[in-house]
């Protein structure tokens, strides 16, 4: 994974004059001692930039050359910005099995790639759609408003009158027969009939309409598909098994108002079919259909360590094959660590001495999602370059980073290409700047005596 990692110079000048990078501050007097001691400084400046990963070596210009010891240069205004950049793969996401309920023989199944959007069905099993839905709750239970009767309901007679009869003496009986919802006890004492749907509720007798958020999200599911007449809640009612019968209607299943674990499935939106897992004319099983994201997306396993750009919502530039951008945005980031692909491979085995065990640090996976399809075009999968503008610093002075030169007093300096100039201060040959942001090989610089246009010497 390729990372472009930028770093901000601070006014004290100990970060780059630390023993680790092998330098002397720069000391006012004796000139040519100053003179070798920068070329010593920037030496070992070039040294310390390539350490903290800010290019070093000879970067080019803005306008075109290479900066070489000895050479001049001059500064420039312009905008400076912290871009990271990692390597991604463009797909449509992790697959998933479907979750699907029913049992039987499987007697249709959908092509890879095909695209299933609510209503739509993802297999056929014993000639019966399996239809998806949207909705984060799992397809558990049937669903109906069809009550449940306890055995004595059930038996003829009793001192209730007229059992499940359609149209005994209680006017409400016709009703509830009608509903489906039978068993109830007739007869004309409503004081009787009161406590025996009391104690039908409390034991196993007479229980109401299926209740439950699985309910609402089927409902709710069932009314964007144009099935309505019924409130959208926690109960099925009556007037939800009537649209239920005319949605079965439409999809040539048995009209029975009666919603089968089997008959759905539930995912967060429109699917595209991975793979099926079974033949037509097989069993149906668990691996019958995997799916995923019926948009397209970009991966990136991110290296642990430089997380900075990969926080959820923040923008991102996709370069694709063939040069193209996209925008895109960071849409989620795992919360745990995957081992590093030599750690993988090792098999975390201490003894093995292996090559390359763990020499990559570990990887956490960062999905970035895509608002406008179109702007991917047609390619579907492979590999592409994530890019992300950190903080950004517009019409400010810039140097190349290896022009500046730790002074002993403290900070930085520049030497002007002219020793005589009037911007030469105090420090002698140097002029004292203040250092900013540094992006590209370069330094945001500021201070009286640095102006645009002015050249700079890149001491030998």
């Amino acid at each position: 994974m390729d990372t472009a990692k930028e770093s901000q110079l601070s006014d004290a000048p100990q970060a780059l004059d630390s023993p680790a990078f092998g330098r002397r501050p720069v000391k006012p007097g004796r000139r040519g001692r100053v003179l070798a001691g920068a070329a010593v400084a920037v030496v070992a400046a070039v040294v310390g930039v390539g350490a903290l990963g800010l290019g070093g070596g000879e970067p080019d210009l803005a306008g075109g050359g290479v900066v070489r010891p000895g050479g001049t240069v001059k500064v420039t205004r312009g905008t400076l910005s912290e871009e990271t950049a990692v390597k991604g793969e463009l797909g449509y996401g992790p697959e998933m099995p479907l979750p699907v309920k029913a049992s039987g023989t499987v007697t249709w199944l959908p092509h890879r790639g095909a695209s299933v959007k609510r209503g739509g069905a993802v297999l056929r099993v014993d000639d019966r759609p399996v239809v998806l839905l949207y909705g984060a709750l799992p397809m558990y239970r049937d669903l109906s408003a069809t009550a449940m009767e306890s055995p004595s309901q059930n038996s003829a007679g009793g001192s209730g009158g007229g059992g499940d009869r359609p149209g005994g003496d209680d006017p409400g009986e016709a009703g509830l027969a009608a509903a489906g919802i039978t068993g109830q006890a007739g007869g004309t004492d409503t004081a009787g009939a009161a406590g025996a749907e009391d104690s039908s509720r409390v034991g196993a007798g007479v229980a109401g309409p299926v209740r439950g958020a699985d309910v609402r999200q089927f409902e709710r599911n069932l009314a964007a598909l144009g099935y309505t007449g019924f409130t959208v809640d926690d109960e099925f009612s009556v007037k939800t098994a009537q649209a239920v019968k005319r949605w079965q209607k439409a999809l040539g299943m048995p009209e029975t108002g009666v919603v089968k674990a089997g008959d759905l499935v539930y995912a967060g939106g429109p699917i595209r079919v991975a793979r099926t897992g079974v033949q037509v004319g097989a069993e149906v099983s668990a691996e019958a259909v995997s799916y995923s994201s019926a948009a397209r997306m970009v991966t990136v396993a991110a290296s642990a360590a430089d997380m900075a750009w990969a926080q959820q919502g923040n923008r991102v530039t996709v370069e694709l094959p063939g040069g193209a951008t996209a925008r895109g945005k960071v849409s989620s980031v795992g919360a745990d660590a995957s081992p590093a692909a030599g750690d993988a491979a090792s098999g975390g085995a201490a003894s093995g001495g292996g090559e390359g065990g763990g020499a990559e640090d570990p990887t956490v996976p960062v999905v970035i999602t895509f608002a406008d399809q179109k702007g991917l075009g047609r390619l579907e999968s492979g590999p592409v370059t994530v890019q992300y503008v950190g903080r950004e610093r517009r019409d400010v002075l810039t140097v190349p980073v290896v022009a500046l030169v730790a002074l002993a007093e403290g900070g930085y300096g520049l030497e002007p290409a002219d020793a005589k100039s009037p911007e030469s201060q105090s420090t002698g040959a140097y002029v004292a700047v203040k250092t900013g942001l540094v992006a590209d090989g370069r330094a945001e610089v500021s201070g009286p005596g640095v102006r645009e246009g002015m050249t700079v010497r890149i001491p030998k």
